[in-house]
């Protein structure tokens, strides 16, 4: 069977590029297809075992590398100009465009979405809030076709799976589309238990807006007493770096065994996203890493309050000093916290036997 695997855009290696590496294992000889690959060599050894994806025509546009998102306009005809036609099933890693790739009727094709486009629908508001005229204006026009467009190439999808019960019930609401869930894969084996907590807090993200980092250290700066390490890199690191008091050290990107080794001997790990699953807090959790995490969307699932971490409700700063102030009143077993973890090592066989399933009754 001829497969083609069509993902969004290959800039870096994130969570949505682990689910691809892992769908690429169970498919090596599929071909993969992407908006634009801008992936560095280390990155490209570990999605894509090497290789390239064929690109759109984005790929060549003026200042793409670093500017491709400014194309957004554009994604639909891009997504639209790949032909699969030879291809037998049809396979999208999708947060974005991916799943509006054209097919044949006798094609099958099989959306595992991370999420309906979170800019064109429930962060909407967030995205388009700050932004100065005429910049909103073209933004909202922009989105505006893009979640008809959206819409539109339904049909191009025969079954959905979803990577979380929160984004199950988003592809219900706005889709009106049934799916299964089959939650991403998470490398426990890299992520190891380690058993001895030292004295701070971690939080690990990209330092962008809506992973609300800023939050988690404004909070910290009202709790002098406690120790908070951020790392990552981002558009907040300078600002973040700045407001950060003596209690907080930012020590921004760091490679992976580093990233480890704090996980591994954090007291806790403190994440303020509403994410549609979070690979992050579960690789937290494997090291024996309890979470303290907001209630609402992927974490709400994965982190079971008073088990392995702690929940908070709101994300403010107040909201979080609770549930830090909660969850030193608690005691966490390190090897229950990883235990929790083990039902995210499934991914290659669910999503293999979902697919087998699917593929035979046609």
């Amino acid at each position: 069977m001829k497969i083609a695997v069509v993902h969004d855009w290959l800039v870096t290696n994130a969570g949505a590029e682990k689910v691809l590496k892992a769908i690429l294992e169970i498919y090596p000889n599929a071909d993969i297809f992407s908006l634009v690959d801008f992936l560095n060599k280390e990155d490209r050894e570990v999605v894509l075992q090497g290789k390239y994806a064929k690109t759109s025509f984005i790929q060549k546009l003026p200042f793409a590398k670093k500017y491709f998102r400014h194309y957004l306009p554009l994604f639909p005809k891009a997504i639209e100009s790949f032909d699969l036609s030879s291809y037998d099933l049809i396979i999208s890693s999708s947060w974005a465009v991916a799943k509006g790739v054209k097919k044949r009727d006798s094609q099958t094709h099989i959306s595992y979405c991370y999420t309906p486009i979170r800019y064109a629908w429930d962060l909407y508001d967030e995205y388009t809030k700050d932004l100065k005229q005429p910049k909103k204006f073209f933004v909202k026009v922009s989105l505006k076709y893009i979640r008809h467009w959206d819409l539109k190439t339904l049909n191009r999808v025969d079954y959905f799976i979803a990577d979380s019960k929160f984004v199950q019930e988003r592809i219900k609401r706005i889709y009106n589309r049934d799916s299964k869930v089959i939650y991403p894969p998470v490398d426990i084996e890299k992520f190891t238990l380690y058993e001895q907590k030292e004295e701070f807090y971690l939080s690990a993200s990209r330092l962008v807006s809506y992973k609300k980092t800023k939050l988690i250290v404004e909070a910290f700066n009202s709790m002098s007493d406690k120790r908070l390490i951020v790392i990552g890199a981002g558009e907040e690191y300078e600002e973040i770096k700045k407001i950060a008091k003596r209690n907080i050290t930012v020590l921004g990107y760091q490679k992976d065994d580093i990233l480890v080794s704090y996980m591994q001997r954090a007291k806790a790990f403190v994440y303020g996203a509403i994410e549609d699953f979070g690979i992050v807090p579960i690789e937290a959790m494997a090291c024996g890493t309890p979470v303290v995490a907001l209630n609402i969307g992927g974490t709400a699932e994965t982190v079971i309050d008073g088990l392995n971490g702690v929940h908070f409700n709101r994300q403010t700063k107040e909201d979080i000093c609770k549930a830090i102030d909660r969850f030193e009143k608690l005691e966490f077993n390190p090897s229950i916290v990883r235990e929790t973890t083990f039902r995210y090592t499934k991914f290659k066989y669910e999503f293999k036997k979902n697919l087998d399933d699917k593929i035979n009754k046609i």
